[in-house]
């Protein structure tokens, strides 16, 4: 027990060295002594179950003891004490006691040196426990102090590893924060090219309507243009056609036209007044309906 306060100590010094270990090394540390406790355990099991049955076998020897003394006293009462009671057996009594005191000093003397040869192979096998234990603690001392220092020498390593990722991991933080700054830079290209691309596509939009608005435009003036080109042709077929009147056919027609349009004038003239004198009328038709609608 002393041992195992020993390495405990050694076990929880080690420990409050190791408090800048990592999440994972600490889990395993205590796995370790989580599986060591266990031993432990088992261990105090077992020297638990190892007194139980000294116990039990100290319960049965004594049981024995009780039984070898309760017939000792059945067979002095039965030997001693019914002869005693008889008053012409007090000297044969008295000798049967003498020979019983004789006999039980005798069995006494053996069992003492019985018990004094078990004591002394007791001392012996005691001695040799004691030799073996001591052995078993100095093993146990050496492998504590080994696997303390394998511990060192593994939290030297876990330490170097942890420097490693922790400048690793800084690299690692570097390189994404210019990612990130590449990422948004980018992603402000990427915004400016949606928004030109949007506007591009209502520009193309635009310009498409417009397209198809300048090819209807165009086949409408296409049509016009066949139809004028038709009407040019005819004009240049009448043309093709055409023959100059005589100057005299020229001059009566000419003579005509003026004639028309001055009896063209005559005939509005006539037209303005035969209106005044509409209008004079109706005045007159509106004064006599009001007349009459008075009377």
């Amino acid at each position: 027990l002393q041992t195992r306060g020993r390495y405990k100590s050694k076990l929880h010094g080690a420990t409050d060295y190791f408090v800048g270990l990592t999440v994972e090394q600490k889990c395993e540390l205590a796995e370790r002594e989580l599986t060591e406790m266990k031993d432990e355990i088992q261990r105090m099991k077992e020297d638990l179950e190892q007194t139980l049955q000294n116990l039990e076998a100290v319960i049965e020897e004594a049981d024995v003891w009780w039984s070898d003394v309760k017939k000792a006293i059945s067979d002095f009462e039965k030997d001693i004490i019914s002869t005693i009671s008889r008053k012409k057996g007090s000297i044969i009594a008295s000798e049967k006691l003498l020979r019983y005191m004789e006999e039980k000093n005798r069995q006494r003397d053996l069992l003492r040196e019985k018990l004094r040869l078990k004591n002394y192979l007791l001392k012996g096998y005691k001695k040799k426990l004691h030799q073996q234990l001591r052995q078993k603690e100095q093993v146990e001392e050496t492998l504590c102090e080994v696997r303390l220092q394998q511990l060192q020498v593994k939290n030297a390593q876990y330490l170097e590893k942890i420097d490693e990722k922790n400048q690793e991991l800084l690299q690692l933080k570097l390189t994404s924060g210019k990612t990130v700054q590449a990422l948004n830079f980018y992603k402000r290209r990427l915004q400016d090219a949606m928004e030109t691309s949007t506007s591009l596509m209502k520009d193309i939009s635009q310009r498409k309507e417009l397209l198809e608005k300048i090819e209807r435009e165009a086949a409408v003036v296409e049509e016009q243009r066949a139809e004028a080109e038709r009407v040019n042709q005819q004009l240049w077929k009448q043309l093709s056609d055409y023959s100059v009147p005589p100057v005299l056919s020229y001059v009566q027609k000419k003579m005509a036209v003026t004639d028309l349009k001055n009896s063209l004038k005559a005939w509005e003239r006539k037209v303005a007044v035969a209106e005044m004198s509409l209008h004079s009328y109706c005045r007159a038709w509106n004064q006599v309906k009001m007349s009459c609608n008075q009377h």
